[in-house]
This record gives structure tokens, sequence and C-alpha cells, in this order.
């Protein structure tokens, strides 16, 4: 998949759907149980109607602190009189495709898509199809489906970042082989297939060896750190030097396994994804090595637009998608794909605290106090 550089993407995508610069992520924020439905009025614009904005989980922390919310504010912004139906599928397909079919019968014009399971949720397309209604993918590819746009991040290039930052690591401690951990995001999700084969296309020809691996259903932290406690079981307290970890949810499971078993996550690298602040407050307390930053702000703003394009019968500029992703079936997909970046304790400063994902002040509390003034986070 072929994209271009990160900054320059998102540059590109705000100057051509007309993305706000200003403001923080953080103004954004809204608390919400994961677990419901609800419809959002708002009020102008010359032509408005209804866009369903269907999310699959709440246990990856992003969804709802950082796509609802910037979705939500830039549909707003864009279209005050559209009406926004919301509803998270708590990482259940058949949910997921109930609320679908509920959004529908409400009159929703647009779909925009994040699916719990890749190939069910075809049908959720097909479904949409049957109203003439248009479904956006987002972040995850909805395989097989003519969807009518696809936005999302370089998925094979995370796995390989992450891996990169592993292997590195372990060669700058002086480590040059040894048996690693990985554990995998949910196996229905196409997303966490390519962050796992990007992953490979670096660990298998690193001199590391993969001495126990897990794909993690529903992913699921705590089902992460079951797979963590069965992989110290089996190689032992000192048998493993690293481990690979999908996304940040995942790592705090993984923490919370190897401390509970005696093992010192400071001395083992651990990998994630998101940029959740858990997994940054890891990174600055030692307790994980990485994770992987996705600007989700111009991601769920662009989504909103595209969605409000849709609705009012618009195109967007041919500039504005910037390769065509290959969707089995359906052939090539229009996409908006950005580049993520591989964030340790030496970066979060230039990265997450000058874009505004999080604030120093909301990383920097307590024990983590003395860790962001070591790195230099204000």
């Amino acid at each position: 998949m072929r994209s271009s550089k990160w900054v320059s993407v998102i540059a590109a995508g705000a100057l051509t759907f007309g993305v706000a610069a200003c403001g923080s992520n953080n103004d954004n924020k809204s608390s919400s149980s994961g677990s419901s439905s609800s419809t959002t009025a708002a009020s102008s614009g010359a032509k408005s109607g209804k866009i369903a904005l269907l999310l699959p989980e709440s246990k990856t922390a992003r969804y709802e602190s950082q796509d609802r919310p910037n979705f939500e504010r830039k549909l707003k912004e864009i279209c005050p009189d559209c009406q926004e139906i919301y509803s998270n599928a708590d990482q259940d397909a058949s949910k997921q495709q109930q609320q679908a079919e509920a959004a529908l019968t409400q009159g929703a014009k647009v779909l925009v898509l994040d699916p719990v399971d890749a190939a069910s949720a075809a049908a959720i397309v097909t479904r949409a199809a049957q109203s003439k209604v248009p479904v956006i993918s987002y972040d995850r590819l909805i395989s097989n489906s003519k969807v009518a746009y696809y936005i999302s991040y370089d998925n094979a290039k995370v796995g390989k970042l992450q891996a990169t930052s592993l292997v590195d690591k372990l060669k700058k401690d002086g480590k040059t082989s040894g048996p690693l951990v990985m554990i995998n995001g949910a196996p229905t999700d196409n997303n966490a297939k390519l962050f796992k084969e990007g992953a490979h296309s670096v660990l298998d020809k690193s001199g590391f060896k993969i001495a126990k691996e897990y794909d993690t259903p529903d992913w699921s932290p705590d089902k992460a750190q079951s797979e963590m406690e069965q992989a110290i079981t089996a190689l032992g307290k000192t048998g493993f030097v690293g481990v690979y970890s999908a996304n940040d949810g995942n790592a705090g499971g993984i923490v919370a396994a190897m401390k509970s078993n005696g093992v010192d996550p400071t001395k083992i690298p651990i990998t994630g994804q998101d940029a959740e602040l858990a997994g940054v407050q890891r990174i600055v307390a030692g307790q994980q090595y990485m994770t992987v930053y996705k600007a989700i702000k111009p991601e769920a703003e662009i989504a909103a637009t595209l969605a409000v394009d849709l609705l009012q019968g618009k195109k967007p500029d041919a500039s504005s998608i910037n390769v065509q992703t290959p969707n089995g079936s359906a052939g090539q997909i229009p996409s908006v794909i950005f580049d993520p970046v591989a964030v340790t304790v030496d970066n979060i400063q230039s990265t997450i605290v000058k874009d505004g994902f999080w604030k120093a002040s909301e990383i920097c509390t307590g024990q983590y106090a003395a860790g962001c003034k070591a790195a230099g986070i204000q």
C-alpha cells in the first residue's frame, strides 16, 4: 500500500477537506459507556440528513476518547443541521449488524462503519446498497465490499514500525538473538492481519525467534494477560527477551501478567499502538518501550467530511484520495491513507504533546512526573 509521508498527508487532507487546524483533541473528548446507541442532532447546512457512525468496541480507548468526539465535532461544524446516529457494537458483529439495520430504519443516508468483523460486515454494505445508502469503511477495511471510501493508516507499516523498534532496542541493549513472545490483535480484524504481516516481515529475518505467538480475541486486554501468563509458564520468567504487542490495550494486559509473575517489565521491551494515555504513561515509567502514534483527529474529520459530501451528492477533489486500495472481488477502493509514527520516550514531546493528542498535564500525573521531567515532557 503506497502512502505519502504522515505530515504531508495530513496537511494535504486538511487543505482539501477544509479541516480545522486549531484546537486540541482533548477539547473534544466525551464520556460514554461505549455500549449505547444515541442520536445527536445539530443546526444549518444547505442540505442535511442523518449520518450513522458505527464503531466496533470500547475496550480500545481511542474510539470513545478520540474517534467519536472528533467525528461529531467536525460533523456539527460543516453540517449543523445533520443528525448523527451513533452506535458502539461492543465487539459483537451480530450487534453491529442490528445497529446498522436500525440506523437504516431511522433514515440514515450514509453509514460510516468501522467493522467488528471485516468479512461479515460485507452483509451490512449489501443491505445498505439496497437502500441506496453509501458506506465509508472507517479505519478497518470491510472485505470484498464495494464501499464508497476507505480511510485508515498504512497498517502493514504499523507492524513494521513495531517490530523494527523492538529489534533495534534489543540490539542496542546488546542482544542479537533470543526468544520473543508475539501477541497479536483480533483475528476478525483485517487491520490486525496487516499489523501481524508487517511485523513478521521484520521479525522473521531479525535473528530473533518467535517462541510463543497468540491472536487475541476481541482485542481484549484480559485475554492478552492470560496469553502472556501462558507464555511465561511455558518459557519461564527468563525465557524471553522481548514482547511484540499489537496495541497498547494488549500491552497493559502483558505488563500486568509480567508483574504478577515476578517479571520486571522495565527489563524487557514491549511494543504497542494507539498512543493510549495509559500506554504513554507506561512508556514514561519504562514499563513499555514504544507505541505507534496515529493522529486520529484528521482521520475522523475526513470521515465526517466525506460523509457529508456523499450526503450532499458532492465528489471530493481527486487529489484528496491518495491511494486506491485493492479489496478482492470489489476491485479498487478510493482511499485516504495516513502514515503512522513510532514513538518512544524520546519523542513523546515532539509528537503526541506537540499535536495536542495528550497534554503534558494529562500524562505527567503523580508517579509519572519524574519520568516526564527526565524526558523533557512539558
